[in-house]
Parts: structure tokens; C-alpha cells; sequence
């Protein structure tokens, strides 16, 4: 991941309501919310609401699909996946296991779930 893409990203998150607009959309994966009901959750008005998605769209974190009059929203997992990812890449030298409990985790989550 290119830094500007990361800064696009992380700037998309840090206003209040975007980034508990996107925890909302994470928390109803894999289906979405339609706009309206992400605004009325938010207490937003519905204009102030789009302004918002289209920030966190613009920065690769939402997708959006018209279904008949709804446009429903989705949180796109593998863009937070991608960050972890460019945060963690030189985490402790590269050696994971050597950075303790996240270092745990992100090896955990690098081999995959386990079948």
C-alpha cells in the first residue's frame, strides 16, 4: 500500500462520525445498512450523512450498491486488512513473533484460520 493511500485513509477515520459510521458498517457485514438507516442510527441529517460515506468511500473503506431505491453500504474489510498490514510490515525488524502479543496476533492472522 502507497503511504498516500494509507493517509487518505486514516484522514477518512479521523472525524467522529466517520469512524463510528464505519464500526456500524463493519458490525452489519457481510449485508450492509442503506443510507437511511445508517443516518437515522448516526442521528445525522441524511445530506451531512452523504457527505460523510463519500469521504470513507473516496478513501476505499465503504463500497455502495443501488438495490431498487436504496443504495446500501458496505465496510470494505480488505482496505482495514491492507492498513494493518502497512502499519505491522516492519514490526520488529520484520519478526513478528519478537513484538509480543500483537506480534502474536498478526502472525496468527498472516497463517490464516486454521481448517
Amino acid at each position: 500500500m502507497e503511504p498516500a493511500v494509507a493517509i487518505s485513509a486514516f484522514a477518512a477515520l479521523a472525524q467522529p462520525t466517520r469512524l463510528e459510521t464505519f464500526r456500524l458498517l463493519v458490525r452489519h457485514e457481510p449485508l450492509g445498512l442503506p443510507a437511511g438507516e445508517i443516518a437515522q442510527a448516526m442521528g445525522a441529517p441524511a445530506n451531512t450523512m452523504s457527505a460523510h460515506l463519500a469521504v470513507l468511500s473516496r478513501a476505499g473503506l465503504v463500497n455502495s450498491e443501488r438495490r431498487s431505491r436504496s443504495i446500501i453500504y458496505r465496510a470494505e474489510l480488505g482496505r482495514v486488512q491492507d492498513l494493518a498490514v502497512f502499519l505491522m510490515t516492519d514490526c520488529c525488524g520484520g519478526q513478528g513473533a519478537d513484538c509480543g502479543p500483537v506480534g502474536a496476533a498478526w502472525d496468527q492472522a498472516a497463517l490464516g484460520p486454521k481448517t
